[in-house]
């Protein structure tokens, strides 16, 4: 029989997974303390939260909140990076982290509402960030018109050469 706590427990992790667009599952086994609150300050930094729970209490929070099992991610120590919005910095996160500390494994997670596995969040961290694209767009859109003024400035620009190149000739 269940008691109190665990059923309180499972509604709060319910209610984490239900607020993240994403959910991120690591092992963190093998990392020093230090390295964890790094890791955790890191994860923190892009907006997003690590959390550690047991796995069973997970398992009955994602059937809650109707979100697919993640019982082949979820074997082991299991710690969770849960983030709204987008997904490229948290995973950056992560994917830096453990490129730093080989102890920490990205195991997979959930994106949307579907399981993603460790190489589709290698290649979201990959990814530029929403700030990158806004500014590639913006240099895309502003090219062509920069490119428009400076054309139209030539035309008086070349008029002002023809006119000093023929008065030294008639001079």
């Amino acid at each position: 029989m269940p008691n109190t706590a665990k059923i309180e427990k499972v509604r709060q992790i319910s209610a984490d997974l239900k607020a993240a667009d994403l959910v991120w599952v690591v092992d963190y086994r093998g990392l020093t303390v230090s390295a964890a609150e790094q890791l955790r300050r890191d994860v923190r930094a892009t907006g997003a939260s690590f959390k550690v729970y047991k796995n069973t209490l997970t398992k009955l929070a994602l059937a809650d909140a109707g979100l697919p099992a993640l019982d082949e991610i979820l074997q082991g120590p299991s710690a969770f990076v849960f983030a709204e919005g987008e997904p490229v910095e948290s995973a950056k996160a992560l994917k830096n982290f453990a490129k730093a500390h080989d102890a920490l494994e990205i195991k997979g997670g959930i994106l949307n509402g579907a399981v993603v596995s460790v190489e589709h969040i290698k290649a979201i961290a990959d990814l530029p960030t929403r700030e990158e694209l806004l500014a590639k767009l913006l240099g895309t859109l502003s090219n062509p018109a920069s490119k428009l003024v400076r054309t139209l400035n030539e035309i008086p620009a070349q008029l002002v050469r023809t006119l000093g190149a023929m008065a030294k000739k008639a001079a």
